[in-house]
């Protein structure tokens, strides 16, 4: 059996209860107990180190554990910062240091979203008197180096890490027993309902509750898309909305189903494809086919359209989810033993500023009727 662990934002909120128990007591604190919120239940938190930095400022460590999870982030320490503080605003202030991403198209602020926050300021409000405030500096020395492995830039995160997530539970998505927990998440909401929102990842469930969708209907996959529209064939459901970042739910369109970028990456070939399909210049062809990155290649699509007038990024990206859509049906029509496909896939496609890109037909009818 595969162990869960917790994500980044448990462990800077035990650090920054260990560094406010210094400043209150002058003593160290080896476990904290956190509200984890989603879910409703405490964790015990080990702290590695405690120190005093002043008499207003106390500095504590922790170490990641996200489980039998393959998460880059393994043992990386999480320093926090805590201070009294005596300004306006409200009593938790929460900063990103060193590590921390920042926003590229925020301003520069700090990639600490929703989830973190709220444990953060629950957590420590409780702690605090009705007088007191304090500002919390959250520092991650490995973040900019690890950074540079994963897609954040994708999402306009730049120079370190972001504290994401809807959850406190950093589950081990690449597991098969993870497959059997995503299963059995899918036949409770089948139980339910018989439209389903498919959301690979946390920008995809998150900008999905954005946007109006019943949190209840939405259905974390991870990379295992095929089993999962499989399964939801099986159970009945009538629907199923695609709902993911453009470089991953592509992948779909070459009958890519199982989406891990270790297994397979036909992106440039698939965009490179649509792109000679629809009649665009060789020139441009090749430029798309030597992006480094999807992101890069939509970029020159999005130049293309500026420079000429033209309209290939629609083109390119409306045959994509179309694509999608007929690629799912007819891998779900090869696994049903019954003969019988009943199921309705549509598309959503955003881009690394979490603004949808693209629907498909049945996408477009289908978010107009869950939001």
């Amino acid at each position: 059996m595969s162990r869960s662990g917790y994500t980044l934002p448990v462990f800077a909120c035990a650090a920054a209860v260990a560094a406010l128990h210094w400043l209150r007591n002058r003593q160290s604190l080896s476990v904290a107990s956190i509200d984890l919120i989603e879910p409703a239940e405490v964790a015990e938190i080990s702290i590695e180190q405690v120190a005093g930095i002043s008499e207003n400022q106390a500095l504590a460590i922790t170490r990641s554990d996200p489980g039998d999870n393959l998460d880059l982030t393994r043992n990386t320490p999480i320093w926090v910062v805590v201070e009294w503080y005596k300004g306006d605003g409200n009593k938790v202030i929460i900063e990103g240091g060193e590590g921390i991403g920042k926003q590229f198209n925020g301003e520069g602020k700090a990639a600490i979203y929703g989830y973190a926050q709220r444990l953060l300021t629950e957590n420590l409000q409780r702690l605090l008197t009705p007088t007191e405030k304090i500002k919390i500096i959250i520092i991650l020395p490995e973040g900019r180096s690890l950074a540079v492995r994963t897609s954040n830039s994708a999402f306009g995160v730049v120079e370190g890490l972001s504290l994401l997530g809807t959850t406190g539970i950093s589950q081990p998505l690449s597991t098969p027993d993870q497959l059997a927990a995503f299963r059995a998440d899918l036949a409770d909401k089948a139980n339910q309902f018989t439209t389903l929102v498919f959301c690979i990842g946390e920008n995809g469930l998150d900008l999905a509750q954005k946007l109006g969708i019943n949190p209840a209907q939405l259905v974390k996959t991870a990379n295992w898309l095929g089993p999962m529209l499989v399964a939801a064939d099986v159970l009945g459901i009538k629907e199923i909305l695609l709902f993911g970042y453009h470089g991953k739910l592509m992948k779909l369109a070459g009958g890519i189903f199982h989406t891990h970028h270790h297994l397979a990456d036909g992106r440039r070939e698939i965009l490179t494809a649509h792109c000679a399909m629809l009649g665009l210049q060789s020139p441009d062809i090749q430029a798309i086919f030597q992006s480094p990155t999807a992101e890069a290649a939509l970029k020159h699509l999005r130049i293309l359209d500026d420079n000429t007038g033209s309209n290939w990024v629609n083109q390119v990206y409306s045959n994509i989810a179309e694509t999608i859509d007929t690629r799912c049906y007819e891998y779900i029509s090869s696994h049903n033993q019954q003969g019988k496909t009943i199921i309705a896939c549509g598309s959503v496609l955003f881009d690394r500023d979490r603004q949808i890109l693209v629907k498909s037909k049945t996408g477009c009818m289908l978010l107009d009727k869950l939001c």
